[in-house]
C-alpha cells in the first residue's frame, strides 16, 4: 500500500476510468511495476523511480524465520542472516562489506538485513552511474539468496556478535516478557521461538545444524527480489532471469508451514514486576483473527478501523488535559497483533497507587464510546484528516521514494497485502470516505469490544507487588464501569478566528538574490531577514523555520527552570483556541509549528502544504504574539512528570545518561538530570512571562523558508504574518555560562542493574580550530575510526555488537569540540575492550588511518551528500547551521577542496591534536552485583 499509515477502504464499487472495482474482488498489482516468477518459483519486482537519481534499491525478501527453526535451531534464523555478511561464494569472509563500502554503502546505515518470526529480509541500496558496482549488487543479491560458505572459523567468530546483540536486548522489558510472553501468546510457537535464540544454543550448535536451516529453506520459491531505482527495467528482467534461474529447490522439500496464535476464545490474567520497570502499566488486549488487505472490502474495513482509532485518540487526549489527569498515558486502539491476529488493546500508564482510578477512566471512556458511539462532527474531522493526507500523497506520487516502492511489493510479497498503486488507492478512498457512516464506526467497537479472547496484563516496579490487585479486583473495576450512568461526550467545537486581533501588514524593504545558490534574501520593515531558497525536490512540501539569539542563557539559575520550561506554553493553544479546540481547528489541514526555547537561542519550526501555508503562518504568528496560560493543563502536565520521575532511577540507562551530562557539564544544575524538586521549582507566571519576553522582539530574528513555493507569490504571506511581529531592536546576545566538560583525565563508574551487561564511553574534549575544512578532518577522523572499532572489536574479538565513534562541534559560545567512542558489552571485558579502542586511537596518532578506509570514507561521503543536496531537510539544517554560526552560506562549494585535503598524513595530525588525551573522560555503566569483576574495573563512582 502506498501509505503505510492509512488502511484504505471501499464502500461498494468505484468507476476508474471506465472500469468498475468490484467489492469482493482482489485489487491488482500496481501496473508501473514489473513482476514475475520463474520456473524455480523465485518471484521478483522491477519498477523505474528516479527519486533519488542514480540510485537504486534491491531488497531480497524470504518468506523465512525463526517460526521455522527446530528446537536445536532456536535463533539460527537471525545468525545466518548474520553468516551473509560473514562469506559467500564471490565474497568471501568479510570482503562484502568491504567492498560495499568502498562503493560507497555504509555498513548498518545502508546495508543492513532483518530477521523476524516469518521473515527475512536484506537490504543494499547502490549508485547506478557505475556499471561494474551494479552488476555486483546484483551477484551479492545472488549470494544471499543461496552461496553463503558458512565456514566454522566464521561462525564461531559470529557467535560473539550475536550473543552481544542478545546481551543489549536485556532489561526490565526483556524479563518481564519472558513471563507474560507463553500465555499472551496463547502457548503457540511463538512464545518459544523469539528471533534472538537462545544463549545455550548460540554457543553450542554445530555448523552442521546451521547448514541444516540454510538448506532447507533459503530455497527460490520462498524468495522475492525487489528492484526499485533509476535503472533499465528490461534489461534488469533479463538479469535477474539470467542470475536466479538455476537456483533450485531441495529433493526432500519441507512443506513451509504458516503458523498462527490459536484463539481459545479463554480470558487469561498476568501481573508481572520488575525492579527496573519505572513505572505501572496495565494492558487489555482482546484478540481477533486479522483479514488481509486484498480486496475493496477489506479496505472499507480497515479504513472504518483507522478513522475509529482517530477519533477515540483525540477523546484520550482530551482526558489527559484534565487539571489532575487519571493516567499518565491512556488510550486503546484497533491494530495488528502477530500470528494472524489483529487486536482491540487498551492500555494506561499510571501514577504510583493510582492503578484503580487510571484504568477506570481508559474503561470509562470505552465505554461510552461503545454506548454512544460518536458525534458526527468527530467523524467529519477524521475523514478530514485522512483525505488531506491522501491528497498530499497523490501530489507528491512523482516525487516518492524508491523505499516507499520497496515497502509496499515487501507487504505484498510476504502478507499477501493489496498494491494497486497511488492512483487506485485515492480513487477508492475518495468514493468511499463519504460513504463511512457513524453505524460502521459502532459495528468496529461491536466486532472488537468483546468479552472473550481478552488477556489482562499488569506490568509494575517490584516494590509494588504485595499492592497489585488480582483479577477479581481488576474485573470488579470494569464492572463497575459498565453499570455507570454515563453521559454522551459532547464535541465543544470553537468558530471564531484563530487570531484575537488580526495583523495587518508590514512590507519588505530590502531583496537581494543569490543566483548561484538561488537564495533570495528579504529584509522586513520590523527588521526581521527572510531567507528563501525554492526548490522542486518535493511537490507540494514547505518547511521553515527561525531563530533570535538569547533563550535560557539570560536567566539566572534561580529561574533556570521556569525558562528551561517555557516551551510547555504552546502546549496550552493560540490565540482564541485552546489545544483541544485548536486540534479540532487543524483537522484536514498539512500543518506542523513548534516553536521553542533553547539554551542560546528561540525560535520556531514549521511544515506546511502550498495550500495550508496562510494558515501554518497565521498560527506561527498566533504562537509568537497571542500565547495562552493555562493553569488547568499546567497543573496536568506538572503532576504527569512527577509521576514519571517516581521511578525513573529504577532504569539503568536514565542513570548513565543523567551521570554522564551531569559529569560532561561539571554538574552545573543546567546539566543535571530531572527531578521532582526541579519540577517544584516551575512557575507557571514566570515561565509565561519569559516565553513572552523571548518572542518580543523579532527584529534580530531570522527565518529560512525552503520548499515547493514561489519567491514573489509568498511575499505578501511573509509581509502579513512576519513582518507584523512586534519588532523593539534590544539587540540582544546569548551569554557565555562558562559550562564545559571537565578538563584532565577522569574515570568513572556507575554502577545500577542486574543484568550483566556494560556501557562504556569515552570522550576526548576540548577548544576546536573552527573552519570547515577542520569539521571535514574531524568528521573523517572519526568515521575512519569508526571502520576500525567494527573490524577489531566486532569482526576480530567478537566483543561488540555495534561500536560506534561520534564527534561534535560548536562555533559558539566558544569553538569547542567532543569525540567519543561508545559500545555495549559484557563487564568482565571492559578493560580488554577500552585497551583495543584505545590502541586503535594510538594508532591513529601514530601512523594516521589506512589509505584503504579514508577511500571508504570519501566514497560514502560524497554518495551521502548526493542525496542531500536534494532534499528539503538537507538545505534547512545547511542554512540555519550557517546563518547561526555567521558562516557564509557558500561554504559547500568548499567541498571538493576540503574532501580532497584528507590523507593520512592530515588525520595524523588530526588525531594528534585531538585525541591527545589531555581531556579525557572514561565512565562505564555496570552492574550492581559486580564481585566476579577485575579489580581493575570495580573503581568507586
Amino acid at each position: 500500500m502506498q501509505i503505510k499509515n492509512l488502511c484504505l477502504a471501499l464502500a461498494g464499487f468505484v468507476t476508474l476510468a471506465g472500469a468498475v472495482l468490484a467489492q469482493d474482488k482482489p485489487l491488482v498489482l500496481d501496473p508501473a511495476v514489473r513482476t514475475g516468477k520463474l520456473p524455480n518459483g523465485f518471484t521478483y519486482y522491477i519498477r523505474h523511480n528516479e527519486e533519488p537519481k542514480n540510485r537504486v534499491v534491491f531488497y531480497l525478501a524470504n518468506k523465512i524465520g525463526s517460526i521455522l527453526e527446530t528446537d536445536d535451531q532456536q535463533g539460527l534464523a537471525h545468525f545466518m542472516e548474520h553468516m551473509s555478511f560473514n562469506g559467500t561464494t564471490h565474497f568471501p569472509k568479510n570482503e562484502l562489506v568491504d567492498y560495499l563500502q568502498k562503493a560507497g554503502v555504509r555498513f548498518g546505515a545502508d546495508i543492513n538485513a532483518y530477521t523476524s518470526f516469518d521473515e527475512t529480509v536484506y537490504q543494499l541500496p547502490l549508485p547506478t552511474d557505475k556499471p561494474e558496482v551494479l552488476q555486483n549488487g546484483i551477484q551479492i543479491m545472488r549470494d544471499w539468496a543461496h552461496e553463503a560458505t558458512l565456514e566454522p572459523a566464521e561462525i564461531d567468530k559470529e557467535r560473539g556478535v550475536i550473543l552481544e546483540e542478545k546481551r543489549l536486548g536485556k532489561g526490565a522489558q526483556e524479563r518481564m516478557r519472558r513471563q507474560y510472553w507463553p500465555a499472551l501468546l496463547n502457548q503457540s510457537r511463538y512464545a518459544v521461538r523469539i528471533p534472538i535464540g537462545t544463549e545455550e544454543i548460540l554457543k553450542s550448535f554445530k555448523p552442521e545444524t546451521i547448514k541444516s536451516f540454510y538448506q532447507d529453506w533459503y530455497r527460490p520459491d520462498l524468495q522475492a527480489l525487489i528492484v526499485v531505482g533509476d535503472i533499465d527495467v528490461n534489461q534488469m528482467e533479463q538479469t535477474i532471469k539470467s542470475k536466479f534461474s538455476d537456483l533450485s529447490n531441495p529433493k526432500a522439500e519441507k512443506v513451509r508451514t504458516k503458523y498462527t496464535i490459536p484463539l481459545t476464545g479463554l480470558n487469561q490474567f498476568q501481573a508481572v514486576t520488575d525492579p527496573e520497570m519505572t513505572s505501572t502499566v496495565a494492558q487489555i488486549i482482546i484478540k481477533h483473527k486479522a483479514s488481509t488487505i486484498t480486496t475493496a472490502a477489506d479496505y472499507r474495513t480497515a479504513i472504518t478501523n483507522e478513522l475509529f482509532n482517530q477519533m477515540l485518540a483525540e477523546r484520550f487526549s482530551e482526558l489527559a488535559r484534565q487539571a489532575d489527569p487519571p493516567f499518565l498515558q491512556g488510550g486503546a486502539a484497533v491494530d495488528g497483533f502477530m500470528g494472524g491476529l489483529d487486536d482491540f488493546s487498551a492500555s494506561v500508564a499510571v501514577k504510583p497507587n493510582t492503578l484503580e482510578r487510571g484504568l477506570k477512566n481508559v474503561w470509562r471512556e470505552i465505554e461510552r464510546a461503545k454506548r454512544f458511539g460518536f458525534t458526527a462532527t468527530e467523524l467529519d474531522r477524521a475523514k478530514q484528516n485522512y483525505q488531506s493526507q491522501m491528497e498530499s500523497a497523490l501530489k507528491e506520487k512523482s516525487k516518492t521514494g524508491s523505499e516507499s516502492y520497496v515497502k509496499e511489493y515487501l507487504a505484498y510479497f510476504l502478507k499477501g497485502e493489496a498494491a494497486p498503486g497511488i492512483d487506485v488507492e485515492y480513487q477508492i478512498v475518495k468514493d468511499a470516505l463519504p460513504k463511512i457512516s457513524l453505524a460502521d464506526i459502532a459495528k468496529v467497537m461491536q466486532t472488537y469490544i468483546r468479552a472473550d479472547n481478552r488477556d489482562i496484563l499488569i506490568m509494575a516496579p517490584e516494590k509494588d507487588k504485595a499492592t497489585l490487585p488480582d483479577e477479581a479486583a481488576i474485573l470488579g473495576w470494569l464492572k463497575t464501569v459498565e453499570a455507570e450512568d454515563l453521559a454522551p461526550y459532547k464535541d465543544e467545537v470553537n468558530n471564531q478566528a484563530l487570531l484575537a486581533k488580526a495583523p495587518s501588514a508590514g512590507k519588505v524593504i530590502k531583496q537581494v538574490k543569490d543566483d548561484h545558490l538561488n537564495i533570495t534574501t528579504l529584509t522586513l520593515s520590523n527588521g526581521v531577514k527572510v531567507v528563501l531558497k525554492p526548490t522542486d525536490f518535493k511537490n507540494d512540501e514547505i518547511m521553515f523555520s527561525s531563530f533570535a539569539a538569547g533563550g535560557t542563557s539570560l536567566y539566572s539559575d534561580a529561574d533556570f527552570q521556569s525558562a528551561a520550561n517555557a516551551g510547555i506554553i504552546p502546549s496550552f493553544g493560540a490565540g482564541n483556541y485552546n489545544t483541544t479546540e485548536l486540534s479540532k481547528y487543524l483537522s484536514g489541514k498539512q500543518i506542523g509549528v513548534q516553536p521553542y526555547i533553547g539554551e542560546r537561542s528561540q525560535g520556531i519550526s514549521a511544515r506546511s502544504t502550498n495550500k495550508d501555508l496562510e494558515t501554518c503562518l497565521q498560527l506561527a504568528y498566533a504562537f509568537l504574539t497571542e500565547p495562552r496560560k493555562d493553569e488547568s493543563q499546567f497543573k496536568s502536565i506538572i503532576q504527569r512528570s512527577k509521576a514519571a520521575l517516581a521511578n525513573r532511577g529504577n532504569d539503568p540507562s536514565n542513570v548513565f545518561k543523567d551521570s554522564v551530562s551531569a559529569i560532561l557539564g561539571n554538574y552545573n544544575v543546567r546539566r543535571t538530570g530531572p527531578t521532582v524538586a526541579k519540577l517544584e521549582q516551575i512557575d507557571l507566571d514566570k515561565a509565561y512571562r519569559i516565553y513572552k519576553e523571548r518572542f518580543a522582539d523579532a527584529s534580530g530574528m531570522t527565518f529560512t523558508f525552503v520548499g515547493s513555493f514561489d519567491v514573489e507569490t509568498i511575499k505578501p504571506l511573509l509581509e502579513k504574518y512576519i513582518a507584523l511581529l512586534p519588532a523593539t531592536h534590544i539587540n540582544e546576545h546569548a551569554k557565555d555560562l562558562g559550562i564545559r566538560p571537565p578538563t584532565g583525565h577522569i574515570e568513572k563508574n556507575i554502577y545500577k542493574g542486574t543484568e550483566p551487561k556494560a556501557t562504556v564511553q569515552l570522550l576526548f574534549t576540548g577548544d576546536f580550530t573552527y573552519t570547515p575544512k577542520e569539521r571535514k578532518q574531524l568528521d573523517a577522523l572519526k568515521e575512519t575510526l569508526e571502520i576500525r572499532l567494527l573490524e577489531r572489536l566486532r569482526e576480530d574479538e567478537s566483543g561488540v555488537y555495534t561500536p560506534s565513534a561520534f564527534a561534535s562541534t560548536a562555533k559558539l559560545p566558544n569553538a569547542r569540540y567532543n569525540f567519543g567512542i561508545a559500545f555495549g558489552c559484557a563487564p568482565q571485558n571492559v578493560d580488554k575492550l577500552v585497551a583495543s579502542a584505545l590502541d586503535e586511537v594510538n594508532k591513529l596518532k601514530t601512523d594516521g588511518p589506512a589509505q584503504v578506509n579514508i577511500d571508504k570514507y570519501k566514497a560514502e561521503d560524497a554518495r551521502t551528500r548526493e542525496t542531500n543536496l536534494k532534499t528539503n531537510n538537507w538545505w534547512m539544517a545547511y542554512l540555519n547551521n550557517q546563518l547561526q554560526d555567521g558562516e557564509p552560506l557558500n561554504q559547500l562549494d568548499n567541498y571538493s577542496a576540503n574532501i580532497q585535503s584528507i590523507d593520512p598524513a592530515s588525520l595524523k595530525l588530526i588525531a594528534q591534536k585531538y585525541l591527545s588525551g589531555k581531556n579525557y573522560i572514561r565512565l562505564v555503566l555496570l552492574p550492581q552485583s559486580s564481585s566476579a569483576l577485575p579489580a581493575s574495573t570495580k573503581q568507586a563512582n
